[in-house]
């Protein structure tokens, strides 16, 4: 693809440009520093992968997923409104690191990944980013239910209830919004969407049978890795709420 091609398709930020103008979203400046970001973030990840897929160096790979967790783990943890983030990084990030290994882990040990940079970094990052929304959706979830359902956990310490106990709603509901994205998504692939492994094997010029069994492979592992996230983060991020005599703590969210 040529760089003119790449100027062009600038146009088709140009369109949701007018529209945030036209209905006053405010949303020109994120649109443009999203823009920009993109580019030089894309090319950037674009040189380091090619360095390391020559130098085939398990260092460099290694270097490469653990800012991706990293940065996943950040960027979830912003979704925490009530514990302090420090609190909530650690346990999603422990959540992405558990997911990821899982996951990854099997792949390598039943040989159906090779030990290549190139099959291991792309695989992991989408194993990574939908466990990173899945925390993110579970940690929000958790919070506003705990919030929400707080007159009935109250009677149930009050009756004698853990704090596990006492939260066992919310942290149903918790992972329900945590893992119900992936299942829908797995409702419609081939239908409404096509992904982007899928895509990206057919352009490559892979047959579409081939593409398609990949792609299998990959829904079925992000299944995995957004049900490990979702319920590392609800079991772990519900206890702070709570006290060790299984009283509500200073971190519980107002109604």
């Amino acid at each position: 693809m040529s760089p003119l091609i790449l100027l062009i398709s600038l146009s088709f930020v140009a369109i949701a440009l007018f529209i945030s103008y036209k209905e006053q979203l405010a949303l020109e400046k994120d649109l443009l520093v999203g823009t920009i970001r993109a580019f030089i973030q894309l090319f950037v990840i674009g040189y380091v992968l090619q360095l390391i897929f020559d130098l085939r160096s398990l260092t460099g790979i290694l270097f490469i997923l653990a800012l991706m967790i990293l940065v996943a783990s950040q960027n979830a943890s912003q979704k925490s409104s009530f514990l302090p983030r420090s609190i909530a990084l650690t346990y999603i990030l422990g959540a992405l690191l558990f997911a990821e290994i899982t996951t990854m882990g099997l792949l390598l040990i039943l040989q159906i990944v090779p030990v290549e940079p190139q099959y291991i970094i792309p695989i992991s990052g989408m194993i990574i980013g939908n466990a990173m929304i899945a925390a993110g959706l579970t940690l929000s979830r958790l919070q506003s239910e705990l919030a929400s359902q707080k007159g009935l956990i109250l009677t149930a310490l009050a009756l004698g209830a853990t704090g596990r106990q006492a939260a066992s709603s919310a942290i149903k509901q918790a992972l329900r919004a945590g893992m119900s994205p992936t299942i829908d998504s797995m409702k419609t692939v081939g239908l409404v969407q096509l992904p982007g492994m899928m895509t990206g094997l057919i352009i490559a010029g892979a047959s579409p049978i081939e593409a398609v069994k990949y792609q299998i492979l990959i829904i079925l592992v992000i299944t995995a890795s957004t049900a490990i996230a979702s319920i590392t983060v609800a079991l772990g991020c519900y206890k702070p709420f709570f006290t060790s005599q299984h009283q509500l703590s200073n971190y519980y969210p107002r109604q």
